[in-house]
């Protein structure tokens, strides 16, 4: 049994994650940060839930770039092969459930 406080978590640095659970090669992380991440592509489909703060998320399709802001309990699915990068306002704590050992 776990409970996950999470308006109260901080990370030493941007990014900064508490594993959470690993279910069947799928991780699940709380990630703080205060920090853009960089543009990347999973190797498996992502699940990313705002907890706290907001996020400007941006991502690509068909070599354009688009912007969906994502307020607290918002949650953005990036399949395979989507190309994205978050970018914070401010503080923000986010759930993700990706597979294990992704970016």
């Amino acid at each position: 049994m776990k409970v996950v406080r999470s308006k109260t978590f901080t990370a030493p640095r941007a990014w900064g994650a508490l594993d959470i659970a690993e279910l069947d090669g799928t991780s699940v992380r709380l990630h703080w940060t205060d920090q853009p991440y960089r543009w990347h592509v999973n190797d498996g489909a992502e699940v990313f839930a705002v907890l706290d703060g907001a996020v400007d998320m941006h991502y690509r399709e068909g070599g354009v770039e688009h912007v969906a802001h994502l307020a607290t309990g918002d949650v953005f699915f990036a399949d395979v092969g989507c190309e994205h990068v978050a970018h914070p306002v401010g503080e923000a704590r986010i759930l993700v459930v990706e597979k294990a050992g992704s970016v």
